[in-house]
């Protein structure tokens, strides 16, 4: 009686731990490191960011705006 006491205590513990190891430990592994590969991402968009505009030779050139003369009519489409 005693032996069948301590296996159904031991499996009890091995049980409690596949569940701490399979449904805690790995999933917070994944989403840490998920987490850690999206900052990174984020980062180096922001240099590059930066990094472009720090150089402006790299920047392509971009024809004048034109300015519109002030009180100039334009024709619109009312919408309903």
């Amino acid at each position: 009686m005693v032996k069948l006491l301590d296996y159904a205590v031991e499996i009890f513990f091995l049980w409690l731990l596949y569940k701490l190891i399979f449904e805690f430990i790995i999933p917070v592994y994944h989403t840490t490191r998920q987490f850690r590969k999206q900052v990174h991402e984020v980062k180096q968009q922001m240099e590059d960011h930066f990094q472009q505009r720090s150089e402006p030779a790299s920047r392509p050139q971009t024809a004048p705006q034109v300015q519109e003369k002030e009180g100039e009519y334009i024709e619109f489409e009312e919408l309903k």
